[in-house]
């Protein structure tokens, strides 16, 4: 239950973008009033993948009996048949591993701002650069390695930020008219704030075995 009918049709647009994107989840986590809706335009799969963390949040008020965190197919929420204010969840939830990371809550530093204008321009570079790039007829398999290449890639006019920063804002709509999108890093972690949403990045985790060392006497 939504406190109007606009804010149940928010979540519904979000997860109609969020079906598309990724691997078309979104985490609901709902505690004393306020509903965080995340998606991840940009994961991981496996540890030999280099490709960012790249999350799209929002926030809204919800019904304060509401009290869940859990990851659900984005088309699978639907509008309640007889009340504009509500939403209905689908009956099962689904473990995606990039819900098992969480952002920081609290420790933010703000830094540059970025333009909402830059951050549509270089979306569009990248969707350009990924459909030159790939080959036709092209598997699952070449698509993610593709996009992972391209949208990974550290970006000047971002900061430095990977060019999938801009993807995610862009995608999930994020992007409207003149705006400065506020930057703040806590840790590993980068986010880009905009009037309609969030973009949370974290950047790729490097794994590997340390030089060989000798032991002992």
């Amino acid at each position: 239950m939504f406190p109007d009918p606009q804010a149940a049709a928010d979540l519904l647009t979000f997860a109609s973008r969020a079906v598309r994107l990724g691997d078309g989840t979104v985490r609901l986590r709902a505690d004393g009033g306020v509903l965080v809706t995340t998606a991840a335009p940009l994961a991981p799969r496996g540890l030999l993948d280099a490709t960012p963390t790249v999350l799209g949040l929002r926030v809204s008020a919800i019904d304060p009996e509401l009290e869940c965190d859990l990851v659900v197919e984005a088309a699978a929420l639907l509008p309640a048949p007889d009340d504009a204010q509500a939403v209905v969840l689908p009956d099962t939830a689904t473990s995606p591993a990039w819900a098992g990371i969480s952002p920081p809550r609290g420790g933010w530093e703000q830094k540059d701002a970025i333009d909402a204008a830059v951050l549509a321009s270089r979306a569009q570079y990248g969707v350009a650069a990924v459909a030159d790039a790939l080959p036709e007829n092209a598997g699952e398999d070449v698509v993610r390695v593709v996009r992972g290449q391209v949208w990974g890639q550290p970006d000047e006019a971002l900061g430095g930020l990977p060019l999938g920063t801009a993807f995610a804002a862009f995608a999930l709509g994020f992007i409207a008219g003149g705006e400065e999108a506020v930057v703040r890093t806590s840790g590993s972690w980068t986010r880009v704030t905009l009037a309609r949403g969030h973009v949370l990045v974290r950047g790729p985790v490097r794994s590997g075995l340390t030089p060989v060392r000798s032991t002992g006497a």
